[in-house]
């Protein structure tokens, strides 16, 4: 996902954008959903959270 579409996402969910890094954002996106803010900290590719959004960004890879 671009930046544009991450913002667009922040501003529905009411997350102030700001000047956050990408995977900041999405963190911030996550917590406010009631979401594990765990962006880009799966370890060695591993992640239970099968239904996120943000899955591929994350992990680096098409699924």
């Amino acid at each position: 996902m671009n930046m544009q579409e991450i913002r667009k996402i922040a501003q529905e969910k009411h997350v102030a954008p700001g000047h956050l890094r990408k995977a900041d954002l999405i963190r911030s996106i996550q917590r406010r959903e009631g979401n594990f803010d765990c962006f880009k900290s799966a370890m060695e590719g591993i992640c239970s959270q099968l239904d996120c959004i943000w899955r591929k960004d994350c992990l680096g890879r098409k699924e």
